[in-house]
């Protein structure tokens, strides 16, 4: 049986020289790791100090400027000038917590709103999307009665203690708990050619399960194009069938945004939509506020409503005139730059170089996505069914050697997890190709 492999274990400094060992060192590494201790992550066998970067591109320490196909946190852009004016901006008149009215907060919400189906009417602020897709849990259970998830077997959706619980990815012993069940992610291998069908009956199989322990069903949640899985996009629409069977079971749909949303797949804002969704809560993270911290919910207002009357929610620095400020530059420069089309265009260019390596070099065995969230799996006899970790862990550190970032995913980490920023341009684009296409020749 192939190794599953933890997410933050797929690119990631391995640190063979113990913690202990640390203290007589005073490197930048061992200062990372004598404060950090166990809970220190870092990427690539060597860990690189990074100092700046701006558009697609970071500069390490000793000059060397790297192009970002990792970080879907810039998602416009590393220090997009315009996000950082607003920030700093808005800090020097005032910054306070959500408990006093303010212009810009309604302005950035009721933008915020526009891009969401109508009936989701409230948002709530938060400061991570660990604490949005706890949140969203807790908003389940109560508006359901219901305590069990369905996620997939890959699934990654945070690091509070009841999201880590619906976080297989993320567990590097043990198993999930009882309430939790991980069904396999939407892939052709696992269903063949009709995904919709397959997948739809494994939530249905994971419901029953769910409702013989006791627990119910509260809610499925997935973010939809199944990032930490290998990504998973299509074909659209194929996650209709699954969602109308959550909700047979008296369930909720959660749509985890964090990832696939703010335009990164292209054909749509927000990756539920590519599939024409009705989700009853929707989560978002990271690209929300370009690296300041900013996450949250859209929600129905009687889900929201019945929580409220129980506890009710306030986030001390969520909603601030800073986060608003923040939030409210970046959906205008998606705008005024026009990024979304953006990623489309530069999406479908990148997949045709990506499939023209594909031609060339067997190993590669599936190119998957929508705009600019593409999965690549590699094999090393070329054989889909025996996926490598160590190849896909190989050419992540040959990439950085040419100069590029990437990340990995995947159940056995065989997914070459490709995520630039917005507003990559073609040139870019083919940077990427050239510095893949001779990482392949160097990991044979």
């Amino acid at each position: 049986m192939k190794p599953v492999r933890p997410i933050l274990d797929m690119n990631a400094y391995d640190g063979k020289t113990s913690f202990a060992q640390t203290k007589e060192g005073d490197d930048l590494l061992s200062r990372r790791t004598r404060n950090f201790g166990a809970a220190s992550v870092l990427f690539y066998r060597d860990p690189i100090e990074m100092v700046s970067g701006s558009g697609c591109w970071m500069t390490a320490a000793d000059g060397t400027s790297y192009l970002d196909f990792y970080n879907n946190v810039p998602s416009v852009g590393h220090c997009h000038p315009r996000v950082v004016t607003a920030m700093s901006e808005q800090a020097a008149k005032l910054n306070i917590n959500s408990r006093y009215l303010h212009q810009t907060t309604e302005e950035y919400l009721d933008r915020l709103k526009a891009t969401f189906p109508n009936y989701l009417e409230n948002i709530v602020l938060t400061c991570s999307g660990s604490e949005a897709n706890d949140l969203a849990l807790r908003i389940a259970q109560r508006a359901t009665g219901a305590s069990g998830f369905i996620v997939t077997e890959s699934a990654y959706h945070g690091n509070t203690a009841a999201v880590t619980d619906i976080s297989p990815s993320a567990l590097k012993r043990g198993q999930l708990p009882d309430h939790v069940i991980a069904i396999p992610a939407p892939s052709k291998l696992t269903y063949g050619d009709n995904i919709a069908a397959g997948f739809a009956d494994e939530v249905n199989k994971a419901a029953l399960v769910l409702q013989d322990r006791g627990y119910g069903v509260a809610a499925l949640i997935a973010d939809s194009i199944f990032s930490s899985d290998g990504v998973f996009s299509n074909p659209r629409g194929f996650l209709r069938l699954a969602v109308a069977v959550v909700h047979r079971a008296g369930g909720l749909f959660i749509a985890d945004e964090v990832q696939p949303g703010f335009a990164r797949t292209g054909d749509a804002f927000w990756g539920f939509a590519r599939h024409d969704l009705v989700p009853d809560i929707v989560s978002m993270g990271k690209p929300m506020g370009n690296g300041f911290p900013m996450a949250g919910i859209a929600v129905r207002p009687e889900l929201l409503s019945a929580f409220c009357d129980d506890v009710g929610y306030f986030n001390t620095f969520a909603a601030s005139p800073v986060a608003s400020a923040t939030g409210l530059a970046v959906l205008n420069v998606i705008r005024d730059e026009n990024l979304q089309a953006n990623a489309a265009l530069c999406g479908k260019s990148l997949r045709e170089g990506l499939l023209h390596l594909a031609d060339i070099d067997g190993r590669i065995t599936d190119v998957r996505g929508a705009g600019l969230f593409i999965g690549v799996d590699l094999a090393p006899d070329g054989d889909p069914a025996n996926p490598s970790g160590q190849l896909v862990s190989d050419i992540i550190n040959a990439m950085r050697q040419n100069r590029v970032l990437i990340g990995a995913a995947g159940k056995y980490g065989q997914t070459l997890k490709i995520r630039p920023p917005l507003c990559l341009k073609s040139s870019e684009v083919d940077f990427f190709i050239e510095a893949l296409a001779k990482s392949l020749r160097t990991c044979r």
